[in-house]
């Protein structure tokens, strides 16, 4: 055999060789689709907190929660979800600043070992998102409202209990101006009617 076969011959065992290595590290090393699930489930567990289970620790008077409306000065005075603190993300209603010092030093400046959940304007909105990311990496964990603003101020029937329609009133966990405001004692509270792990 002259030597020309016998590189053709290393060059294609080699390449086949190289593409059953990389065929296999592939199969070993990517995440089979259940775990990218399970992966799914447990993040939005971790992160999303239900608008019912803010309720209901509204309702209970549960202090062990921070609730940050992250909406312009001026939007928060206006009007906000009761309870909350204002660490705007917004200089005004129509300028994002995620980028503002004085956010991630009023973020750590929160008291320790409360659970601290993060809203913005709406579902879609990513600032909460953003400020979570930034606030990630800098070693401060946030949570998030699953619903914004707009859903909990202006759509309150879409994501309330069919059964608490006539029971409960918007007006009762929005608050206008300057100070948080706080949650009216409501210990018959129906926002999550099941207890234990599969509480909303």
């Amino acid at each position: 055999m002259n030597n020309t076969k016998i590189i053709a011959l290393a060059i294609i065992f080699g390449t086949l060789a190289g593409a059953i290595s990389s065929y296999t590290v592939d199969l070993f090393e990517k995440p089979a689709t259940e775990e990218l699930i399970k992966e799914f489930y447990e993040t939005e567990n971790a992160v999303h907190v239900s608008p019912h289970s803010l309720r209901t620790k509204m309702d209970k008077g549960d202090t062990n929660f921070i609730l940050v409306d992250l909406r312009s000065r001026e939007e928060y005075e206006k009007e906000h979800i009761i309870g909350a603190i204002n660490i705007p993300a917004y200089s005004d209603k129509y300028t994002s600043n995620y980028t503002n010092p004085e956010i991630l030093a009023k973020f750590k400046a929160l008291p320790k070992g409360k659970e601290i959940i993060v809203y913005c304007y709406s579902i879609p909105c990513m600032t909460g998102r953003k400020i979570g990311k930034i606030l990630a990496e800098n070693e401060i964990y946030v949570k998030i409202l699953g619903i914004g603003w707009n859903e909990w101020r202006y759509d309150w029937n879409s994501w309330n209990h069919e059964h608490e329609w006539n029971i409960t009133n918007v007006s009762n966990y929005v608050w206008s101006g300057s100070d948080p405001g706080t949650p009216k004692l409501n210990l018959n509270s129906t926002a999550c009617l099941i207890g234990g792990n599969l509480s909303c």
